[in-house]
């Protein structure tokens, strides 16, 4: 087995022995479908959660909204000029929050192996499942069923041997979609695949794998393990695995994690310090929602700047104690942004993280206003 296999040679024997049976949840447009579920007058119409302002940023679009090309960290001026007609909604987490809890309690009732992405998606392992059900496919079919008469929304669910291909499949048939990837399917399948699609492939990685001629999974699988290790770093060898099916990932529940952070890329170059400022803002509350519905905090904070020239900086900051408030994370963010204007290049990507965890109980709450 190659050295440089990142996921480990026994681990993908044992994937081959006894293949995984995961599903990969994912509700579908899940903030503007609640607001819809909530509010009958909005059914059917394009609906945007987030700021109508002028300095607003759209958190989730319902999928009449998304025909007229609105997205998710799309500045609120940009999807109204996209769809005249579109709905502002402000967000309300509290409920989104709830509906969130209400689905993971139906997860628990087949596994304890749940690794949650957000509060719209996560991974299940029911390879041994707590209902003794053989078929992963029966078990997605129940859960989908079982979420929609408790919550009135509706999820996609992809299943497959290992993550990467459920994440994929669960998007095939979006909305309200089921589709199964099987071992035997499963490296054909991927060959077929825009590069795009595949998870960890970000718009820049995209762009950049296009200037090299790789477009697609068959040409993704083409490569060598040392071309793509050269060109990508330690991100080569997970490519090289996934364009060949293989992903030994294990769901893993309650996972310890050195940092928590979000990105975002924009459809916009930003180009001055307002527009980043604002289109930060959103992704600085993504990252404290994940640090306050787990038990940790941190201490030092990381901003990441991508340029249109894909050139790339990362600033950092340590506190003396761990950050305690959203408003404290918000506060150290734009100071490391501050400096970096004036910028020469406009700014295609802005993430902040939160390093140096430790298993603190959160003793604050904060006030949640946008996600992206």
């Amino acid at each position: 087995m190659n050295e440089c296999d990142p996921s480990g040679g026994s681990e993908k024997e044992k994937e081959a022995a006894r293949p995984r049976k995961i599903i990969h949840i994912d509700m579908d447009a899940f903030y503007a479908s609640v607001e819809q579920r909530d509010n009958p007058e909005l059914r059917g119409r394009p609906v945007a959660v987030g700021g109508a302002r002028e300095r607003g940023v759209v958190a989730a679009a319902s999928y009449e909204a998304r025909k007229f090309g609105v997205r998710s960290a799309m500045p609120s001026v940009t999807a109204r000029r996209k769809c005249p007609e579109l709905v502002f909604v402000k967000p309300r987490f509290d409920v989104y929050r709830q509906a969130s809890m209400q689905i993971r309690a139906i997860f628990a009732e087949y596994t304890p192996l749940i690794e949650p992405l957000a509060l719209d998606e996560a991974y299940l392992d029911v390879t041994d499942n707590l209902k003794g059900i053989s078929s992963a496919t029966e078990i997605a079919r129940e859960i989908r069923a079982k979420i929609r008469a408790a919550t009135g929304l509706t999820a996609s669910a992809g299943v497959s041997y290992n993550k990467f291909l459920a994440k994929i499949a669960s998007d095939y048939r979006k909305p309200d979609g089921l589709f199964v990837i099987t071992p035997k399917m499963g490296p054909a399948f991927v060959e077929t695949l825009e590069v795009g699609r595949f998870h960890g492939v970000g718009p820049a990685t995209r762009e950049k794998m296009k200037r090299l001629g790789i477009e697609t999974g068959l040409d993704l699988k083409a490569q060598t393990l040392e071309f793509l290790h050269g060109r990508f770093g330690k991100a080569g060898a997970y490519y090289y695995w996934i364009a060949r099916g293989v992903d030994a990932r294990p769901v893993r529940a309650n996972r310890i994690r050195k940092s928590i952070g979000a990105e975002s890329t924009f459809f916009e170059d930003l180009s001055t310090y307002k527009a980043a400022r604002a289109a930060l803002a959103p992704i600085v509350e993504k990252v404290w929602r994940a640090i306050e519905n787990g038990s940790v905090r941190g201490r030092t904070v990381t901003l990441k700047v991508k340029y249109s020239d894909f050139r790339q900086i990362t600033r950092a900051r340590t506190c003396e104690a761990p950050v305690s408030s959203l408003q404290a994370f918000e506060e150290a963010a734009f100071s490391l942004l501050g400096p970096v204007f004036p910028v020469e290049k406009g700014i295609r990507l802005l993430g902040v993280s939160l390093s140096s965890l430790s298993e603190e109980k959160a003793k604050t709450e904060a006030q949640l206003k946008l996600e992206i």
